[in-house]
């Protein structure tokens, strides 16, 4: 077999053909482009170069998804419209019919910005069954507006016509100087287009805005909150996610602390579904949103849409609320039962008439000197039941050391001190008890009044929110970024009326039991950890009611009692026969009752 060589001329050749063919190339004129994909502008314009064909596919599919409402869902100009009074300022999409933006004039949130309830963070669609079973979402739909004045209320309708005798409306009316919104959704002509069994529903959606420093305290006081059978106002939770099914609903409010979002059906609902998230793990000063609301709210039809509600937007205010007399002011919460009755009956008067002609914060400090003179009776008894207490404490701590192994005999012998002394040891607990409900709606009231909102006072520039002197370079857990001067304070003077009372005390340690003086001076650096993203208001009160607290405590030590005087008053009870009954005699009785039983049992 003839081995193959290397051909040079071969390889020559074919050097010279490549060359050729790269010239020949070269030579050829360019041939024009024709574009068969579109660029970006081409691409959003491409129902102007859609072939016959690909718009007849589009038609059908409408036809196919939304049946006779086919050519309300094709697209077309979505155009915003705006109706306004001195309150508010409504901005509505012909897209949907929906409302995207709502502006309440004349207020701020923390960065000094206006002040959005809706700014393209709500939702809402009304969904109906056609008779040949299409659903129909209200959303999908394109409106015509029509816009006019009428007494000077602004009206504005949004309607989705099929024909001059068939459409669906949204109407929408505000009136002067007002925070409603009168809302209703109507039809005509519709009874041989939907099916009056089918189900039809109006879900309202709504992320609500972060309008305050801390997100974390504005969270709290963020609450879906809603008011069913009667009188009746509950919530739901406002950590993690929670959803409920309410029957016999008047109102739902989507509340963001100091602002409020309030849907009211001319009539009651039977049944709605409602949701809340909270948005907020920590406090994150970029946090946008703080919860996220949802509410589906099933409506009846007798063949036409005839739907009428009243939509507030507005301060989350007591007064402001009250005066539309539909019940919408519980949806702030003051504390329930007695606490919720005394700020609404006492407090609240109180502040609005001190703030009337006084600087909100010189007004705390007058509502809670007014408070604590009123309290100054139950604290005398109580300080002059502590000075009782101390005047028999070496007798006490006789008795506790002769019956240190015998706790029955001890606890009687000390009874039977108390009785014939004429001291009660509850005496200095009832009155600490009698203050509770004012310390707790207090503690309630100072978060949702809404007059504290941006307004300033020494240092604080809003008494709603913390007082901050110093922003910290890091983040302490349960504590924050920031130090609030008015906590440190309020701390100061619990620990120096801790120290007062502490040497008050007479009971001994009991094996077993918690120490509770350590307990007493750990609430001082507690309340400062717990208090610094707080109001600053209500720090500013325990501040002044504690230092009051302390003073009256020092008059009432040193120019009202006398310890000589207790303890000669209680020396001359001793030698005073007492006379059986009252609570300690009736204690004393049942634990000799219980030690005479004991000594039977051992007997046998």
């Amino acid at each position: 077999m003839e081995e193959k060589k290397f051909d040079p001329y071969q390889f020559i050749g074919f050097i010279l053909i490549a060359l050729i063919m790269t010239w020949m190339l070269m030579r050829q004129p360019p041939v024009e482009e024709t574009n068969t994909i579109p660029d970006e502008t081409e691409q959003i314009e491409d129902k102007s170069t859609e072939s016959p064909s690909d718009i007849e596919l589009n038609q059908e599919a409408l036809q196919l998804s939304y049946g006779t409402f086919s050519d309300l869902v094709k697209p077309q100009e979505n155009r915003s419209i705006s109706i306004e009074n001195e309150s508010l300022s409504l901005t509505f999409s012909t897209k949907g019919g929906q409302m995207t933006k709502v502006l309440l004039k004349g207020f701020t949130n923390y960065l000094n910005e206006p002040l959005y309830l809706v700014n393209e963070n709500q939702f809402l669609n009304f969904s109906f069954t056609t008779l040949d079973g299409r659903k129909i979402n209200s959303s999908d739909l394109y409106f015509r507006s029509e816009k006019q004045k009428i007494n000077g209320t602004e009206v504005l309708t949004l309607k989705a016509s099929l024909n001059e005798q068939q459409w669906i409306a949204f109407r929408y009316a505000l009136r002067p100087n007002d925070f409603m919104l009168d809302f209703s959704i109507q039809s005509q002509g519709l009874q041989t287009v939907i099916n009056q069994n089918g189900e039809q529903n109006l879900l309202w959606e709504l992320k609500a805005f972060r309008n305050s420093r801390s997100v974390e305290y504005e969270n709290r006081y963020t609450e879906l909150t809603y008011g069913y059978e009667g009188e009746k106002v509950s919530e739901l939770s406002i950590s993690g996610e929670d959803q409920d099914q309410i029957e016999d609903v008047q109102w739902l409010g989507y509340k963001q602390h100091f602002f409020n979002s309030i849907l009211i059906p001319l009539n009651r609902i039977q049944s709605v579904d409602l949701s809340s998230k909270s948005l907020v793990e920590s406090e994150d000063k970029g946090q946008l949103y703080t919860k996220e609301y949802a509410s589906k709210i099933p409506l009846e039809s007798n063949g036409e849409f005839s739907h009428s509600f009243q939509w507030y937007f507005g301060p989350s205010e007591y007064k402001t609320l009250k005066k539309y007399d539909l019940g919408i002011e519980k949806s702030i919460n003051f504390g329930w039962g007695i606490f919720g009755w005394i700020n609404k009956s006492i407090f609240i008067p109180l502040f609005n008439f001190l703030s009337s002609f006084l600087p909100f914060g010189i007004a705390i400090i007058f509502m809670t000197i007014i408070v604590r003179l009123a309290m100054s009776p139950v604290t005398y008894k109580s300080y002059v039941s502590q000075i009782k207490m101390k005047v028999l404490k070496p007798e006490v701590d006789e008795i506790t050391a002769k019956y240190k192994n015998d706790a029955v005999k001890r606890q009687q012998e000390t009874m039977a001190l108390y009785n014939k002394a004429g001291a009660n040891p509850m005496s200095g607990c009832l009155p600490a008890l009698l203050q509770l409900p004012v310390f707790y709606a207090l503690f309630s009231f100072f978060p949702v009044a809404f007059g504290l909102r941006q307004k300033s006072f020494l240092w604080a520039d809003d008494l709603s929110s913390y007082d901050s002197v110093y922003e910290l370079p890091f983040n302490i857990p349960f504590y924050g970024d920031h130090i609030s001067l008015f906590p440190i304070l309020a701390s100061i003077a619990i620990f120096f009326y801790t120290m007062m009372t502490a040497g008050q005390q007479q009971a001994p340690q009991q094996p077993g039991m918690p120490n509770m003086k350590i307990i007493m001076y750990l609430m001082p650096l507690m309340m400062l950890f717990f208090f610094n993203n707080y109001a600053s208001g209500l720090s500013l009160y325990y501040f002044v009611s504690n230092l009051l607290t302390i003073i009256l405590m020092l008059v009432i030590k040193n120019f009202v009692i006398s310890e000589e005087k207790i303890f000669a008053k209680i020396e001359e009870n001793k030698k005073k026969p007492k006379k059986a009954g009252g609570f300690t005699a009736r204690l004393q009785k049942a634990m000799e009752e219980a030690e005479k039983q004991k000594k039977r049992n051992q007997n046998r």
